[in-house]
């Protein structure tokens, strides 16, 4: 035998050793209960742990096997099946394949046939308590579950901690399941004992007055404990922005005084913040946004923030100073002065504003009441059969706002507005050239159809009790389309028309926009939208209808929207004052093509 042919056997061996063993795969079937009990089942099965191992034969299998009876019958019994038939089999089907079949029987469930749940001591009284014992999630008659049986006790616990009563213990823990009778009894008891109050504050930080922080306090010394109010304290100094982490922490209970002390830690986040915005819309073009803020001016938590932005149809700088009041977190003063120029259809407003306005939270609504002092200019366009014109007028705007504020679970505010309603006015007392009062409401919504769907809602209103449009200051009128608004039509395109046919805007708006919207991969979204609304100086003026398709693409620093829209109505036809030709030439009431908009928005 030569040499080569000896070597081979050996050589083969060591490819044998070396070689990754194959990866057995093992169907696993669960029949004869619902989708828990199954999910159950398989986290129980050595077989379900075992299938992803290199090391498993066929012996090893038949042994896992053997097992899966057994393993299947103890995953019933926290479902309260203490007596359930099972049956499983495991075959090979073929080289390193196995199929496992377990059929399950439940059979009669254990029911629960008592269950007493006591607390004693001063937490009895406390309405959390109560509320627990009067919507028990065990009730007799019911089939035995231990999962919700462990979740009561964690409840029970887990009140008591957050209450305050830090010698809170359960005396009785006890569930006799009876197997003849297939019932079952639960005695649970709790004695909670005195319940602590919150003793002394220590603030650790070196930024701001601690008069100040000790305002931001959900909590008072001395105060019935609620871990609850230090998480909403937490919130709240976070929410602020003076700190960049924020700690409250609960100390050891000192059973002498029934007091639980507390410790705020916070360290302070960057005094300065700047940020760069540019981007291009259809509607405006390229544009540009510089902005700046201090957000600790001083000691006392005062702000201050300046942003310029640059458009082709817009230019703006506005400079505001705030100042916490009362209630930190819910009021402050503030101090707001603006330049603005803006292209409104056919107008063009100049306005220089001083504002102060001070703003409270009052449980779900957030209130702004200020009062501007405004130099507004406005100046018409030209048309062919009337010049331009220009007016000017200097005018105090005393206004009331009322936003909504969403909760979150432990009942701190959110950011997000769903709804915001704006009335203001003036009188020539005031300085304005006529009287007006006026009336804004703007809502939005979405809602979540199915994964991956969702339904986006949005509506405008406007309404102006005036005598005169035309006496109306530019920045007060109202204007429809664009990019926000109705898009098969141009930005400010639909409104009410001078004798010149120049878009001076109206009294009045409508607008509200429909999209259903489905979730694409790599932060992609597709839309499609219907639009409707005009602004106009008479209820009786139509509708301006127009429907679309579009493409979202959403970074946390950039955004892009992509809409196509096509107008379903003619507006030089469709108002309350048609143009003759209408009538008179073929195609003139012919609608327009689909109008692209585009909205390019990257910041830092």
């Amino acid at each position: 035998m030569s040499r080569a042919a000896s070597t081979l056997p050996v050589l083969l061996a060591l490819v044998a050793l070396l070689s990754p063993a194959a990866r057995a795969d093992i169907d696993i079937q669960v029949s004869g209960v619902d989708e828990d009990i199954r999910r159950n089942v398989l986290v129980f099965l050595s077989l379900e742990r075992y299938k992803t191992r290199d090391d498993l034969d066929e012996a090893l299998i038949g042994r896992l096997g053997e097992r899966a009876e057994r393993e299947a019958a103890s995953a019933l019994r926290p479902f309260g099946y203490y007596t359930p038939q099972v049956s499983a089999e495991v075959v090979r089907t073929a080289p390193g394949e196995w199929r496992a079949r377990i059929a399950i029987e439940p059979g009669e469930p254990v029911l629960l046939e008592e269950v007493r749940v006591e607390v004693s001591g001063a937490g009895l009284e406390h309405p959390a308590f109560r509320t627990l014992l009067e919507e028990l999630p065990l009730r007799r008659g019911e089939r035995l579950n231990h999962a919700a049986y462990d979740g009561l006790k964690g409840e029970l616990r887990r009140l008591a901690a957050t209450l305050g009563y830090a010698e809170a213990r359960l005396s009785a823990n006890e569930m006799l399941v009876d197997l003849e009778s297939r019932t079952a009894r639960i005695h649970l008891a709790m004695e909670t004992g005195p319940r602590y109050s919150f003793g002394p504050t220590t603030i650790t930080q070196r930024s701001l007055d601690e008069d100040l922080l000790r305002r931001y306090l959900r909590f008072r010394e001395s105060a019935p404990y609620d871990a609850t109010e230090l998480l909403r304290t937490q919130f709240a100094l976070d929410d602020s922005q003076y700190f960049s982490t924020v700690e409250v922490i609960a100390g050891e209970p000192d059973r002498s005084t029934l007091l639980i002390p507390v410790s705020v830690l916070a360290e302070p986040n960057r005094r300065n913040r700047y940020s760069v915005g540019v981007g291009y819309a259809t509607d405006s073009k390229a544009r540009g946004t510089l902005s700046w803020e201090n957000r600790r001016f001083n000691d006392r938590g005062h702000r201050m923030r300046a942003e310029l932005k640059a458009a082709q149809i817009e230019q703006s700088f506005e400079a505001r100073y705030v100042i916490p009041i009362g209630d930190p977190a819910l009021e402050k003063l503030s101090f707001e002065t603006r330049w603005a120029r803006d292209d409104r259809g056919d107008l063009e407003t100049r306005t220089l504003r001083f504002q102060p306005s001070v703003t409270h939270v009052l449980g779900d609504w957030q209130r702004v009441l200020s009062a501007s002092l405004s130099n507004i200019e406005t100046i018409t366009a030209a048309t062919p059969t009337q010049p331009s014109s220009r007016d000017s007028s200097l005018l105090v705007i005393p206004a009331i706002s009322y936003s909504s504020v969403p909760r979150g679970y432990l009942g701190e505010a959110l950011f997000s507005r769903t709804f915001n309603a704006e009335l203001r006015g003036s009188a020539e007392a005031l300085g304005a050239p006529t009287e007006f009062l006026q009336l804004k409401v703007e809502a939005e919504k979405v809602f979540n159809l199915a994964p991956k769907w969702n339904t986006y809602l949005r509506g405008q209103l406007g309404t102006t009790w005036v005598t005169e449009t035309a006496l109306l200051p530019g920045t007060e009128r109202f204007f429809a389309g664009g990019d926000r608004s109705v898009r098969g039509f141009g930005y400010n395109d639909l409104s009410p028309l001078d004798a010149g046919g120049a878009k001076i805007g109206g009294r009045h708006l409508f607008t509200g926009s429909a999209e259903l919207i489905r979730d694409l991969p790599r932060n992609l979204a597709l839309a499609v939208f219907v639009d409707v609304g005009n602004a106009f100086d008479d209820f009786g003026d139509p509708l301006q209808y127009s429907a679309g398709i579009g493409l979202r693409f959403r970074l946390p620093v950039v955004s892009v929207g992509i809409d196509l829209a096509q107008p379903l109505t003619n507006p030089r036809c469709r108002s309350a004052t048609p143009d003759p030709r209408c009538r008179t030439e073929p195609g003139f009431d012919a609608l327009d093509g689909p109008r692209l908009h585009l909205n390019f928005s990257p910041k830092l």
